[in-house]
């Protein structure tokens, strides 16, 4: 019997393309999908150092030609770095039940899911659009991300994915990865036709598809680069313009004025050498002024405008001197910044809430089981990357702590000082067993007390 999304793909199949057996191909070629890719890509050579300013024509200069600057400014790695890095340095902490939380560190060994998250994440602020498909290779569970330029996700009118096309070309072969609900199909042209090589049964359902937020679709991102690109390539048009300027500037042309007493001009070829002019004549080197206060006040507002834009924080980028600093001012600095992470984080636990969700399912094929209860208890916690106070949280923490408002695993959570919490938990079981060990029961207090007596 067809699961609801294969019948909805074979109706999207039938309504869209004429070819049913190479529909996945006129799906990749659609000019909506092209039109992604071709955007993905220019993103892609964009951060690779191909900017606005390299196309910049040379110029002829007194009769010559003339090389003008070119000055490139990385400063959209910076900020993606840093939307990144805020978000994920730290890594997620998982929350629940014991039994659940257990078994999906135990999926998560050495962090690789904390790696893989922040290539996601990476990714998305990038060119707006990720995809994950996690696979159980062996009895161990994993996850392949496909990029954005290769992926061709499905949907149908009410916006719900049916299927996933993963497509690129590799030394003249071309490669398709067709994933439905229920089976994964792999075909290739080697030899000229195109050919199944591959069908291997679907155990963890589609892809994850993360994306951010687009104004005109529910389904694709958006790009943080284009909003930084006008500001970026106008920084780096001023700065190279103005460069330019300085160092033609720096020729000056002499001048004089009235007459010569005699001798035929300035000499060139001594170094040192004078004029004598007559009386009320005048000699001066004449030379253009550069208007540097305008370019640092042009340079100065785009930089900002930038800064507001990416919601960084302008202290972030060393733009602004600070000294001793409450918990409460730091928190205004990175107001933007934390607005901006919380945005990522939306979906960022929709996607890890579609994993956990499959990760279950996988589960169930190794013999591990987990009720909705349990289930449904799991969560995660972020913990934004921001400059902190660590001695006023502690203080905090023990008045909290003190006041029974808190429990030990929550305070270890909030501490600065804690990475793995369910590790800090069974050291400090270890230690309160060891104390339990060590102290003398009352009846051995009793007969050392009797001894002593004696």
């Amino acid at each position: 019997m067809k699961s609801e999304l294969q019948s909805k793909l074979d109706l999207y199949v039938k309504e869209y393309h004429d070819n049913q057996s190479e529909w996945f191909i006129e799906e990749t070629e659609t000019v909506s999908n092209q039109q992604r890719v071709l955007e993905v890509e220019n993103m892609k050579e964009y951060l690779n150092g191909n900017h606005a300013i390299t196309q910049r024509p040379n110029e002829m200069y007194n009769g010559k030609e003339f090389v003008p600057r070119k000055i490139i400014l990385q400063y959209a790695k910076t900020l993606l770095n840093f939307q990144t890095a805020y978000l994920l340095q730290n890594n997620i902490t998982l929350t629940g039940n014991e039994k659940v939380v257990k078994e999906y560190q135990n999926v998560n060994k050495k962090g690789k899911y904390d790696r893989i998250n922040t290539k996601i994440l990476d990714k998305v602020n990038k060119y707006g659009l990720c995809a994950e498909y996690v696979y159980l290779d062996k009895g161990v569970i994993k996850s392949k991300l496909i990029d954005p330029s290769t992926s061709f996700p499905i949907y149908d009118h009410e916006n719900t994915l049916i299927a996933f096309i993963e497509g690129y070309i590799n030394q003249a072969v071309s490669y398709y990865t067709v994933f439905t609900d229920e089976v994964v199909y792999k075909y290739d042209n080697n030899g000229g036709e195109l050919r199944l090589v591959g069908q291997y049964p679907n155990l963890s359902g589609l892809p994850i598809v993360y994306h951010n937020q687009n104004e005109l679709s529910d389904t694709e991102g958006r790009s943080d680069l284009l909003d930084w690109i006008s500001l970026l390539d106008s920084m780096e048009d001023l700065l190279s313009k103005y460069t330019d300027g300085f160092y033609k500037f720096m020729n000056p042309i002499p001048v004089a004025i009235g007459q010569q007493l005699k001798g035929d001009g300035l000499p060139t070829q001594v170094v040192g050498g004078g004029l004598t002019l007559d009386d009320g004549s005048d000699f001066k080197l004449v030379s253009n002024g550069l208007d540097y206060k305008s370019f640092e006040t042009i340079y100065k507002t785009l930089l900002q405008s930038l800064l507001d834009v990416s919601q960084t924080p302008a202290v972030s980028m060393n733009k602004t001197d600070i000294s001793n600093l409450s918990e409460v001012s730091i928190k205004l600095l990175f107001s933007l910044a934390n607005i901006k992470a919380g945005m990522n984080e939306q979906f960022m636990r929709d996607g890890i809430e579609q994993r956990f969700e499959k990760i279950r399912k996988l589960l169930e094929y190794r013999g591990v089981s987990i009720s909705n209860e349990e289930f449904e208890s799991l969560d995660i916690v972020f913990q934004y990357a921001m400059p902190s106070n660590d001695k006023e949280i502690i203080e905090n923490l023990k008045v909290l702590r003190e006041l029974n408002g808190i429990s030990l695993e929550s305070l270890l959570e909030h501490s600065p000082f804690t990475k793995d919490v369910q590790m800090e938990m069974k050291r400090l079981d270890g230690e309160g067993s060891i104390k339990d060990k060590k102290k003398p029961t009352t009846r051995k207090k009793k007969e050392q007390v009797d001894k002593v007596d004696s």
